[in-house]
């Protein structure tokens, strides 16, 4: 007879952004004259068009595996040294990091959560609430929580409830954790700690003998000089953090797939008679034994963002994103409604009007707006009564959502 990993039957009825798609699918087929009105700025995916020096790159690849003297069947699985290289050139400059410490792969959404793989049973993890779901989701396919209660909170995770009151940014906390999540900035609230917040999770790492998972996907997102992009700008964080970066939103990878995750050769885990063991050694067994490497074009267009016309080009995207995230957040203000984010990140959180709950927020959006939002509870519980508003799509868009916006909510 064969079995299945009962761990997956602990999942709740649907991934969030699935039950989105449901849910929208549904309206559309029940008033299919109002489905061409729908604008969506509910799942973070990328609007604009590839930029062009990354085009090149890639019609240039595509035509080298067209003739056998230039043409490259598998790959490093680690990466090829000149996107490894270009990353740390341009990214991790005067960090300490190095090329054999880089990983490329298809997606930081996979890698955040394919790092179970090497961690053993018995870890407590600790979560951000709110918090992306894929961090939880993945604790539970591998058998690291109970099951979950009313409200969707699982047994066996340390939950950090993110607020108003300190700006969605998790304390410290006075239990002991073994693996923490930190997003910054962050998804979905857009909150970014400051360089003393994230030093004092370093300490609290070393001091725990923890390991902090750094997911660093928006980080070209930030406009303040004075947020650290990277975990290793703190001090002894090579010793206790591993950082996850894609190229999806700065590139625009979400239909390419590229990413690279950062494992210093000084990150340590435990065996269970307290043996150090490096888990750069354990990440490169397994990234070589359960994935054959990005495809050589993809890796092409992803080192082409770090030349000069493509590091223009992305600043280009990047702006304009951001641009889209200041109207969007100037509209919600202007009628009144609590604000967070939309200044450091593409993501703007958004307190619900009083008496209306996230998916009544989502509900009302689609059904009177015909906008497409992301319920905040779909994120954890302490996301009940706000929703995230995404800021990527055109400014045309952007535009149109702000008015309607205003007529949706007097």
């Amino acid at each position: 007879m064969a079995t299945i990993n009962s761990n997956f039957l602990k999942l709740k009825a649907g991934y969030l952004f699935p039950e989105i798609g449901r849910r929208v699918k549904a309206y559309t087929e029940s008033a299919p004259d109002k489905a061409a009105r729908i604008i969506r700025c509910g799942i973070g995916d990328v609007t604009e068009p590839l930029p062009s020096a990354v085009r090149d790159a890639m019609h240039k690849a595509v035509d080298e595996q067209g003739d056998r003297a230039t043409f490259k069947g598998y790959g490093p699985e680690q990466g090829y040294e000149f996107l490894r290289q270009a990353i740390v050139d341009n990214q991790f400059q005067g960090l300490g990091i190095s090329a054999d410490e880089v990983f490329i792969s298809d997606g930081s959404k996979c890698d955040t959560g394919n790092i179970l793989d090497i961690f053993g049973k018995g870890n407590t993890i600790a979560i951000t609430d709110p918090v992306y779901p894929v961090y939880v989701d993945t604790n539970v396919m591998a058998g690291n929580t109970g099951d979950a209660d009313d409200n969707g909170a699982y047994a066996g995770l340390l939950y950090m409830p993110c607020t108003a009151v300190n700006n969605f940014v998790a304390d410290v906390p006075s239990e002991k954790a073994d693996l923490i999540y930190l997003c910054f900035p962050n998804n979905p609230t857009g909150a970014v700690a400051t360089r003393e917040q994230l030093t004092a999770w370093v300490a609290y790492a070393k001091a725990n003998k923890a390991i902090i998972l750094f997911d660093a996907a928006y980080e070209a997102f930030i406009q303040d000089a004075d947020i650290p992009r990277s975990i290793y700008e703190i001090e002894g964080a090579k010793d206790c953090a591993i950082e996850f970066r894609s190229f999806s939103k700065n590139g625009g990878f979400t239909g390419v797939r590229c990413a690279y995750t950062i494992i210093p050769k000084s990150v340590n885990a435990f065996t269970e008679d307290g043996t150090a063991v490096p888990l750069h050694q354990l990440w490169s067994r397994r990234h070589s034994t359960k994935f054959n490497g990005a495809s050589y074009p993809v890796q092409a267009g992803a080192a082409a963002v770090f030349s000069e016309e493509g590091k223009q080009q992305v600043a280009t995207l990047i702006e304009g994103y951001m641009g889209n995230a200041k109207l969007l957040r100037e509209a919600c203000i202007a009628l009144g409604l609590q604000v967070f984010g939309g200044e450091n990140a593409p993501y703007v959180w958004v307190g619900c009007p009083e008496g209306v709950t996230s998916w009544g927020m989502f509900d009302k959006m689609l059904q009177e707006a015909q906008v497409v939002i992301t319920p905040g509870s779909g994120f954890g519980s302490a996301g009940e009564g706000y929703f995230r508003i995404s800021a990527f799509n055109s400014r045309e868009n952007v535009l149109e959502v702000c008015e309607r916006l205003k007529n949706l909510i007097k």
